[in-house]
């Protein structure tokens, strides 16, 4: 490879693992510039004609720009041009049937489509899946269509900086779109049996079993490389600050009579009720934010404003700073509003995000799924408020990269608004076992 001046050495070290495995995973931080890393692999492939067509399988926001814009930016990556498959299905046939792209981008809710409407006619050799833990799931269209064609890809690349979100489970169907199983197995209950086993009532789920995550790490080394920012970036400095507030004294029993009856009626008659541990925890942490929704995601009725308060006391002990504020519910974001009318939501506008760096923007509400990859918003502000928390570890470690980030000039403050003595706590306490998780896949994976 010939190696660009303008491009870190590292950054060319991922590109030639890449030719090198043709099929492998690059966990790389947020940061280190894995997009202009496998772009600049695919120039050197497209140029020896070694591929011809690039897919890139990103989310929707992530498909739409942040590609184009990393074209745009690289003296070497100028030439490529650059198809979005994005839209209606008029738009998205009218941009593969015009042709003469380089690099053709697509949602990854749209895989299942792409697959059906080439078949067995696969045009894309190569193929890269931006933040390939959305494939973490073998049950879903999404994994179930790009298996069919994977076996037509002559080159693989996931990128990720969360390869096992959650747990090691999340690794086989990742791995499998590489090696069709040859490490891990070719069956996800082969996996489950090889390395874990039942845990907890009914046996419904499952725990890693001894020595088994050392395995699992040596069997992916080969494919898989990690990248640690912090390893070749100078980053700002960090700070986390948990802020716990007590809740209301007749929120704070109500809530603990709801987590032990499943039930809570309510004096006008209405009541919320229940079914399963999934509804009573996303009930709870309804109940933490201060309002729950009692129907399908319709109605809420508001509880508590404690953490509104919180966040309107942040504001005042921080006057002058614009702070990015983590919402996780529709009711959260409508009283985020009602109490804070000059804050602004994230939307697909680039405008939005264009004012957010400006420093015109105050208070950014964003959803931590919405806001989780491809967006560069450390020109706008330094401090991240959690008003409400949430079980993914990707999508919280994504959403603080948005500022804690190369580029970044002031020590970035994470700030969580908890609900002291309910779930809010538990989850963080969850999203810290993850993050330990994660963090021993990633060393055993990182580039020697």
């Amino acid at each position: 490879m010939m190696y660009r001046d303008d491009l870190h050495a590292y950054q060319n070290r991922a590109a030639d693992f890449i030719k090198d495995r043709r099929r492998c995973m690059l966990a790389l931080a947020m940061g280190l510039g894995k997009t202009a890393s496998t772009l600049t692999a695919a120039v050197d492939l497209l140029d020896s004609f070694q591929v011809s067509r690039v897919l890139v399988i990103a989310p929707l926001r992530v498909a739409a720009s942040v590609w184009h814009n990393e074209v745009a930016g690289w003296d070497h990556l100028r030439h490529l041009r650059v198809g979005a498959v994005l839209g209606t299905e008029r738009n998205r046939l009218s941009v593969l049937q015009r042709g003469g792209f380089d690099v053709y981008t697509i949602n990854r809710e749209n895989v299942p489509w792409l697959v059906e409407h080439y078949g067995k006619k696969w045009p894309f050799d190569f193929v890269v899946i931006d933040e390939s833990s959305s494939f973490k799931a073998p049950g879903t269209k999404r994994f179930k269509a790009l298996k069919q064609v994977a076996p037509l890809i002559d080159y693989l690349v996931l990128l990720t900086g969360t390869p096992a979100p959650n747990s090691l489970m999340d690794i086989w169907s990742q791995m499998y779109l590489i090696d069709f199983g040859a490490a891990l197995g070719r069956t996800i209950g082969n996996y489950k049996s090889r390395f874990f086993e039942r845990e907890g009532y009914g046996g419904y789920s499952f725990k890693l079993r001894d020595g088994a995550d050392k395995t699992i790490h040596a069997l992916i080394e080969p494919v898989a490389i990690s990248m640690a920012a912090a390893d070749y970036l100078e980053l700002p400095e960090r700070i986390d600050i948990n802020y716990r507030v007590d809740l209301p004294t007749k929120a704070q029993a109500e809530y603990v009579r709801f987590e032990r009856d499943l039930l809570i009626e309510f004096a006008d008659g209405a009541d919320v009720e229940a079914d399963n541990a999934a509804v009573l925890a996303n009930k709870l942490l309804q109940w933490c934010n201060g309002a729950i929704y009692t129907d399908e995601f319709k109605n809420y009725r508001e509880l508590h404003s404690a953490k509104l308060d919180a966040l309107g006391d942040v504001v005042e002990d921080n006057a002058g700073e614009n702070m990015l504020v983590a919402y996780s519910y529709k009711s959260d974001l409508e009283r985020l509003q009602e109490r804070f009318p000059d804050a602004v939501v994230l939307d697909n506008d680039p405008e939005t995000i264009d004012r957010w760096n400006r420093g015109e923007i105050k208070m950014l509400l964003a959803h931590p799924q919405s806001a989780g990859h491809g967006l560069n918003l450390q020109h706008g502000g330094s401090l991240i408020v959690w008003f409400g928390l949430c079980w993914s570890l990707e999508y919280y470690q994504q959403f603080n990269a948005r500022l804690h980030r190369q580029g970044q000039t002031c020590a970035v403050r994470i700030l969580h608004i908890v609900a002291a003595g309910c779930l809010d706590e538990r989850v963080l306490s969850v999203l810290a076992n993850k993050d330990s998780t994660q963090r021993e896949l990633l060393l055993a994976l990182k580039a020697k």
